[in-house]
Order: C-alpha cells, then sequence, then structure tokens
C-alpha cells in the first residue's frame, strides 16, 4: 500500500510539473505572438507625415471605403467639395493572432483632448475597433503629401496621405483601450478617392454627390514604453 501510494505522489508530481511547463509554454507563445504583432513597420515617410519622435506604430489597418463629395457653388460655377472630410470605410486589422475590422467614419467627438480644436466640428474622423470598441478622434494635420510624389504614396491621382493626431479618445464597453491609446494616425498608399472629373461644373449641378471608392493603409500610433 505504502509502495503505490509513493508511486501516485510521484505521479501527481509529475502531473504538476507538466502543466505548469504546458501554462508556462502557452504563455510564452501567446506573449511572443502578441509581441510579434506589435512589431509594425511602417515605410518611410515625407517628413510632414511623420509622426514625432517617440511615437511608434502599434497596428495596421488596410481600409475599403468611399469618400464623400457634394457639389458647391463657386465664382466661376460650381465644383466638387469633401463632405466635412467625411470618408467611410472598413478597415482589415490583425493583431495577437486575431483577424478584427476597425469601422472609419465621421461622428461628434464627444471625449476632446487637449488637441482637439474649439469649437469642435460637427463631426470628426472617427475609427472603432471592432474587437473592444473602443475609439480615437483625430484631425488632419497639414500639409499632405500629394499622392504620385513618394513611395510612400505611389498612385497618382489618388486622395492624399496625410498625419493625423488623436483629439479624442473613448475605451470600449468593458474597457479595452486598443484605439483610445492613439496619439497619431498615418494614412498612406492611397489608391482612389478623388473628386469626379464631371457632373459639376454649372450652378444647376449644385446640390449633387457623389461617394467615390478609396483605399488606403493607416497606421496608428502611441507612445513607445
Amino acid at each position: 500500500m505504502m509502495q503505490n501510494h509513493g508511486q501516485q505522489l510521484n505521479k501527481t508530481k509529475r502531473f504538476r510539473t507538466l502543466l505548469v511547463a504546458a501554462l508556462s509554454l502557452g504563455y510564452g507563445l501567446t506573449t511572443g505572438s502578441y509581441a510579434a504583432a506589435q512589431k509594425i513597420k511602417p515605410p518611410t515617410t515625407p517628413a510632414p507625415i511623420t509622426p514625432p519622435a517617440g511615437n511608434s506604430a502599434f497596428l495596421v489597418g488596410h481600409a475599403v471605403g468611399t469618400q464623400g463629395y457634394v457639389c458647391l457653388p463657386t465664382s466661376t460655377g460650381a465644383s466638387w467639395t469633401v463632405i466635412g472630410s467625411r470618408p467611410e470605410a472598413i478597415l482589415s486589422a490583425r493583431s495577437s493572432g486575431r483577424d478584427f475590422e476597425i469601422t472609419h467614419f465621421l461622428s461628434p467627438d464627444t471625449n476632446p483632448n487637449k488637441f482637439a480644436p474649439t469649437p469642435l466640428p460637427f463631426g470628426s474622423p472617427t475609427w472603432r475597433s471592432s474587437r473592444d470598441g473602443s475609439v480615437v478622434w483625430a484631425k488632419a494635420l497639414t500639409p499632405p503629401v500629394a499622392s504620385g510624389s513618394d513611395a510612400s504614396c505611389p498612385n497618382t491621382g489618388a486622395i492624399p496621405c496625410l498625419l493625423l493626431q488623436a483629439i479624442g479618445s473613448k475605451p470600449g464597453p468593458s474597457g479595452g483601450r486598443r484605439m483610445s491609446q492613439t496619439t497619431f494616425i498615418q494614412r498612406l498608399n492611397t489608391n482612389g478617392g478623388s473628386a469626379p472629373d464631371t457632373g459639376c461644373s454649372t450652378s444647376t449641378d449644385v446640390g449633387k454627390q457623389a461617394l467615390v471608392p478609396y483605399t488606403a493603409d493607416y497606421y496608428f500610433y502611441a507612445p513607445k514604453r
């Protein structure tokens, strides 16, 4: 009986040792995957659209969406004007081995920070994570970089490439902060999205609207740790 009891204790110890090792390995793989997911390397960009030192990219999203325009009167007739910088897009992203989406749209900044303009615009470019519900609002900084003028913005005739600064953020319903840690956003590798060449030239065209398809890569930055 004593021998059997000793054998049982040895088996239990071996099981515990294996369990601890397995958990440690799993933790290492998980944290390793998370660390690997954070190693985002954006392309080299011109100075006007490069985030300040002290920020590093933690996420990239590949966007498919539309840019909105409205035909407004001018002194010589009419021309297409961006609708309040209005984009609508879905970004496909991946982090920690999981795919998720980021919705990009225009909405009121309900939690502005010290960089928010005064007064606040009726709506600001917004990014919301489907993974944790966290949100960031941002404003475009000037000047932009014309498409076709740099390797990070190679497609001539597309909407320009931009650097945007976070002007507000909000954690998700359960406290998730993936997007709300954002300090700067780069819009790079744009394709499409420019105003139509026709359809807005005379007073009779005023009021027309157009949604022009575009794609782009968005790089999200946070303070270096």
